[in-house]
């Protein structure tokens, strides 16, 4: 794809969305694992709050590659209220944890949603299709395995 202004300003929105997701999502694991009381279950919160921070930096370099500087403001509108939905819900359930792993659900649910969107609106460059497709299969893996918990 040969790269014009608008093209590069096309890929920076997409990418810099997918960043929001990804911090949300970071800021909801990290929220969720100190609420969690399984041992397990907040190591693997963890884990994904860390995964999700490794696949903003991969994104933020896209973004350096594209010859645009990354802003790092944390989490969009549609995290934030996935946010929000963890805080209250931890705040009147004391953690249950079948409520913490429903908005970690609701949350990864979202970006999904979020990731096929910017794969379908094709301003992106190999390169970024195939670290944006290896992120969402990730994201989808952790979705199975938070589904497979609530079950």
């Amino acid at each position: 794809m040969i790269h014009t202004d608008e093209t590069t300003q096309e890929a920076v929105k997409t990418l810099e969305g997918l960043i929001s997701i990804l911090e949300d999502g970071k800021l909801g694991y990290t929220d969720a694992a100190e609420h969690a009381e399984n041992p397990a279950m907040k190591t693997d919160f963890l884990e994904y709050a860390r995964e999700r921070a490794l696949f903003i930096v991969e994104l933020q370099d896209q973004i350096n590659k594209l010859g645009k500087s990354t802003d790092t403001s944390g989490g969009g509108p549609l995290g934030a209220l996935h946010r929000a939905w963890i805080d209250i819900k931890s705040a009147f359930t004391g953690g249950d944890t079948e409520a913490i792993i429903n908005a970690c659900i609701t949350g990864e649910e979202a970006a999904v949603e979020k990731y096929k969107k910017a794969l379908e609106e094709n301003h992106l460059e190999h390169d970024q299709v195939y670290i944006i497709s290896k992120q969402l299969n990730s994201i989808q893996n952790t979705l199975s395995q938070i589904k497979m918990r609530a079950s």
